[in-house]
């Protein structure tokens, strides 16, 4: 493949994979609002290599060391998730690096809700448990999931909003509603 065509393929992944986590990041503010999760998108690590005479800084994002969003659900459980996307009919794997592999292995230990968030063609979204996704080649025979393997992870869309947590269960389901309370409580000053 010629280097024109794989950059421009490139940059087309790139700023989809970046929708994709604008989405998500909308999502987490819904949620947040809604007071059922405060879910933050982890910077990228930047190394910073200089400033020029002009103050404008120059320097590069080091590798993805962790996955892309972590948090709190309302019941005080942690949550924490990579996103993929891929305009392809598939999504392999070993799109998860191993540093992002550690870090969901390490939160799923203690305790929290790890998930792959997988956008096909940014008109698909599938909620894949870390469990599923780590065993793929068990589940399925391949290092891989196909479009129709992931339908059973498939998330809803409410007025543009991906619902990343629907059908997400919480310790204690009274949880919800005392939470979303104290939360209104806090916005109008009082306790």
């Amino acid at each position: 493949m010629p280097k024109l065509k794989r950059q421009m393929i490139g940059r087309r992944s790139k700023a989809s994979g970046e929708a994709f986590e604008r989405r998500l990041s909308n999502a987490c503010k819904f949620y947040l609002q809604n007071g059922w999760a405060h879910i933050e998108k982890t910077p990228e690590p930047f190394h910073i290599t200089g400033k020029d005479k002009n103050g404008v800084v120059r320097g590069y994002y080091e590798k993805k060391g962790q996955p892309d969003f972590k948090g709190i659900l309302c019941d005080g459980t942690g949550i924490m998730f990579e996103a993929k996307h891929t305009d392809c009919d598939r999504i392999k794997q070993n799109a998860i690096t191993d540093a992002q592999w550690d870090s969901l292995d390490i939160y799923e230990r203690f305790g929290a809700h790890c998930y792959v968030m997988v956008s096909i063609g940014l008109e698909n979204f599938y909620r894949v448990p870390w469990e599923v996704w780590k065993q793929m080649k068990l589940f399925y025979g391949h290092k891989f999931m196909t479009k129709q393997e992931l339908e059973p992870y498939q998330l809803k869309e409410k007025q543009c909003t991906i619902l990343i947590l629907e059908g997400v269960s919480l310790k204690d389901e009274n949880t919800e509603s005392k939470i979303g309370k104290e939360v209104e409580s806090d916005k109008s000053g009082s306790a």
